[in-house]
Formats: structure tokens, sequence, C-alpha cells
């Protein structure tokens, strides 16, 4: 048997991160089985669509890399995978599940499904409609009564089923509701339609939340009722804002492209999506999607909710900066580079250089190099610095040797004017970190600068390094 997995997203907004991880889990256990992927849009909930939903939940798995072998823009065998386009498929099986007797039709309005609330304000259907002969059903559909049909669930007894994460699962017949199946416009619900779909799809594992675990006893009599063998389901455990909050798209949750926005490196976010509930034999924690895919386990699905933990993620996208070649930083990172003050005024790779390795995200890029254009009076007391040897009569004596060094420099870059202030600093018999920190503070006018003082200095070039610390000297007076 092929192993067919789906993702079934509603088009109700950005995909969040949750709906992310349930994609990538469905496409990591079909591929690493040799099976295929499918995307179904879920879109009969016509209240809540969101207009542009759907190019979102294109573009986020396609520049993820989630891709799908089956789906609405790449077509396939089972089609149409929009679920609003199936509308007529629906309402044959709606109507053959009522006479197989897992369903019927309720004509009950609203006025009397009003009624029925409990103290708590909840409504649960009373059956009422269950009994109605034929020639009743008959007779108010010919007579334009609008209708539903609902779901015919056992009033005693118990379902159970095995999920591969939480194990055997079993759920009274009494705490599930004889739900809505077909809605009087005709539309089904998506307790009806998931069913229908992963039936005639071929859907052989059901991933998604943990949200369904209890619900799923219900399908399950779908799939009886019609003779259909179920599929094997697989639940996840819910991702967490905190201790007490889950991730949720209501809130206004995170979504892949908020986190690309920001910053994050693309691989990172997938990586670190696949680790929210789940561990690799191998506690390998920085993997590419081929990884993931040949490491995937259900045994390393985790049964408790798992955390978001954005300084975690920051790393991970900080350890694939460091990895990468300039060539793909420069281009990953061109966007944000733009948007500093520096951009444009000095030499791009060695601006470059300076961030490669102290940044985790992109967006970080301007706020590391911004000072290079922000030299303006400062606090004299940064030269007092004990642990750098340094203070404000030290910096007095010395800047103007270290101008008369750095002024004799003919090959203007970072080791050369290392070395040179370092035999300054042996000739004055002076610490190096003093000679280096008064350097900084020269020509920055800040005691925190990504790159050292050296490095600062190859960047902005001869001309600006002397022309500030021509204004320090006078500044220290």
């Amino acid at each position: 048997m092929k192993v067919r997995t789906r993702f079934a997203p509603s088009p109700t907004g950005y995909l969040h991160i949750g709906g992310l991880r349930t994609a990538l889990y469905g496409y990591l256990f079909a591929k690493q089985r040799g099976g295929d992927f499918i995307l179904r849009i879920e879109d009969t909930d016509t209240t809540r669509y969101v207009d542009g939903s759907v190019q979102i939940i294109y573009d986020t798995m396609r520049d993820s890399g989630v891709m799908y072998d089956e789906g609405p823009d790449v077509g396939g065998d089972y089609g149409p995978y929009v679920q609003s386009e199936r509308k007529d498929l629906y309402k044959e099986y709606a109507e053959k599940l009522v006479e197989l007797g897992g369903a019927y039709y309720c004509f009950c309005d609203s006025e009397r499904i009003a009624s029925l609330k409990d103290e708590n304000g909840n409504v649960r259907y009373d059956k009422h409609c269950l009994n109605l002969s034929k020639e009743e059903i008959k007779a108010k559909i010919d007579a334009g009564e609008p209708y539903v049909i609902r779901q015919n669930v056992p009033l005693e007894g118990s379902g159970s089923y095995h999920d591969l994460v939480y194990g055997d699962i079993t759920v009274d017949y009494k705490d599930i509701e004889d739900g809505i199946l077909l809605k009087s416009d005709g539309m089904p619900t998506y307790n009806f339609a998931n069913v229908i779909d992963d039936h005639l799809m071929g859907i052989t594992h059901v991933i998604r939340g943990i949200e369904y675990l209890s619900s799923t006893p219900k399908y399950n009599l779908m799939y009886d009722a019609f003779g259909w063998e179920r599929p094997v389901y697989i639940h996840l455990p819910p991702i967490m804002k905190d201790a007490q909050h889950k991730l949720s798209k209501r809130n206004g949750d995170a979504s892949y492209a908020d986190f690309v926005e920001k910053g994050y490196v693309k691989q990172s976010i997938i990586n670190y999506i696949a680790l929210l509930g789940w561990s690799p034999k191998s506690n390998t924690e920085k993997m590419s999607l081929q990884e993931l895919t040949d490491n995937f386990s259900l045994e390393g699905i985790s049964k408790s909710p798992s955390i978001f933990d954005d300084v975690k993620l920051r790393w991970l996208s900080g350890e694939y900066i460091k990895e990468m070649s300039m060539e793909e930083f420069k281009a990953n990172c061109y966007p944000f580079l733009k948007d500093s003050k520096a951009y444009g005024k000095y030499d791009e790779d060695k601006l470059l250089s300076l961030v490669k390795t102290r940044v985790q995200i992109y967006s970080e890029i301007p706020s590391k190099i911004d000072f290079l254009e922000e030299f303006t009076a400062y606090d004299l007391n940064l030269y007092e610095n004990s642990k750098q040897k340094s203070s404000i009569a030290v910096a007095k004596d010395v800047l103007p040797k270290i101008k008369e060094v750095l002024s004799n420099v003919t090959d203007w870059q970072n080791s050369t004017l290392f070395t040179a202030l370092v035999d300054l600093s042996t000739k004055l018999e002076i610490k190096k970190q003093a000679i280096l920190w008064i350097t900084r503070i020269a020509i920055t006018g800040k005691e925190a600068t990504a790159g050292g003082a050296t490095e600062v200095a190859d960047i902005l070039g001869k001309d600006k390094t002397l022309e500030r610390i021509d204004y320090s000297i006078n500044l220290l007076g």
C-alpha cells in the first residue's frame, strides 16, 4: 500500500506555525516511505473565508520546501482539490449515508434549536427528526422546507480506535452530538467533507492536531457505515505560546511569512518547526529538509505540548548564517542591508564580513552597522575602563600617537592596522587592549560595536578614520 498523507487547511488567513508543522510532518512521513503528500483546500466555511489566503498557502509551502505532489494548482488524479468545487459530491454521499442509517434529515428551525440550550448555553440536538417517515421527509422537501442532514450517533456504547502517538482511544457516544453533515445551503461541514475526501483521495494516514483526538470516533462511524477502511490516525501535541496558552492563529501568533519578514533564515524556520514536538534519535538539532526526512520517526513525537522558544529559533537561524558562503549570505540579506544607514557608503563586502558571524537574523544587520554613520559628540567617560586599562588621561596622551602611527599606514586593511597598533602598544609599554579601546571610542563614540577598532577603521577608510580621531583629540581638549 502506497502511503498517502494530506494537509487540508482552511483559507482563513495566514498559514499558522501549527498548521505548517502539521503539513511538514505529513510531508516527512510520506516522503520517507516513498509516498505522496497532498494539499487540499477546505473552504466550505464561507463565513471565515479570507481573500488571498489560498495564495498564501501556496506561496508558504513552495517557499518553505514543503511541496505537495497533488493539489489545486498542480493537479492530480483525485481532484478537484478544493472542497467548494466538490459540492455535488457531498450531497450524493450525504443522501447515501441517510439510506444506510448513519444520518437523517432535520427540518428544525433556528428557534427550536435555540430552545434546546442547557443551563450553560450549550445546544445538544435531541434527535427530534430522526423518526420522520420517508413520506413526511419527501413532503417537507417538496414543500421547499429548508433542512440539514445530521449524523445519527448511537445513544449508547462507545467508539474506539488506535492512534500511533497516543495509543488506544475510547470515547462514549453519549458525549458526541448528532452534528450537521450537510448544511441548508448544500455545503458540507468539515466533519463530513474530510471523511468523504480522505476516502476518495486514498488517504492512508490522517495527521492532524490533538484537538481532533476525541472527535475521531464520529468520523469512524461514517467510515464504518459506508463500509470503508478507516485511515491510520496520527494526532499531534499542541504548540504552546507559554505554559498556559496555545499558539493560536486567532490570537495573531506568528506565521512562517512573519518570521521570514523578520529576517530568520528560511531553512531554520522549517528546521525549528520540526523540533516542536519531535526529537530525533541522534539529538541533532540542525538538519536540512532532506536530513529531517531521513531521520523522522513517529517514535520521536512527544505526547506533551511544546512551547515555542524564540531564543532557540534565533540561535538556529544564526547557525545557518554562520555556515553560509559569503555569496549566499549576501543574496539572502540584501533587502535588510539596504535598510541600513551605512548602505552604499562603504565597501559592501567588508560590511557583510563585519556582521556575518555577529547576527542571528538578517534584520539585525542595520543595528549592527548603523553606528558607522552615527558618529557625534560622545561621553568622554567612555574612555574610563579599568578592565581595558584605559582612562581619559591615557587617551589624551596616546591618541595623537595613534593618529601619527595610522597616518603612516599605506596598506590600509584590518591586519596591517592591527599590527601597527600592537607595535605602538609595545613601544609605549601600554597594554594592547588600552590602545585598541581608545581607538574604538575615538572613531565610533561607542563602547560596543560589531567588529574591533581596526575592523571598523578598515571599513571607514583612512581619511574618515583620521578625521574622527582629530575630532576626538579636540573633544578631549
